[in-house]
């Protein structure tokens, strides 16, 4: 009997199962959720061409309609200075100052001329088209 009662010991001592912490491997799983989030996250920005987001010295502008609403949103990106405006279908009048004419061509492109004459000028065969 006393040669069983050793030998449970010294099984116990080695299969330490039932003294471990049943809850240890759920820090290993949240680390493993971390690395694979930072890493979707990259490759999001990446497949979506963000990067120009990032870049201090980048500019442009996006325009986007949601399907839904009809909403418009434009973004534009000067250097460091991110602005959104979203357009509204709301009217406005008052006092204004003509700028300049906007000529639409046969394929859809619009074409802005400005009335004080420093800016660029249409061809006469854009002009034919616009009329």
């Amino acid at each position: 009997m006393k040669a069983f009662v050793r030998r449970r010991r010294a099984l116990d001592a080695l299969t330490s199962v039932h003294r471990e912490d049943p809850l240890s491997g759920v820090a290993n799983l949240f680390d493993a959720s971390i690395v694979f989030a930072v890493g979707l996250m990259v490759a999001l920005i990446q497949a979506f061409s963000l990067t120009q987001l990032l870049n201090p010295n980048s500019q442009f502008t996006i325009m986007m309609k949601d399907q839904r609403t009809g909403q418009v949103e434009m973004i534009e990106k000067d250097h460091r200075e991110i602005k959104v405006k979203k357009m509204t279908q709301e009217k406005k009048g008052g006092p204004g100052v003509r700028l300049g004419v906007a000529y639409q061509l046969p394929d859809g492109s619009v074409v802005y001329v400005p009335e004080d004459g420093q800016g660029p000028k249409p061809s006469p065969l854009e002009m034919e088209r616009a009329k």
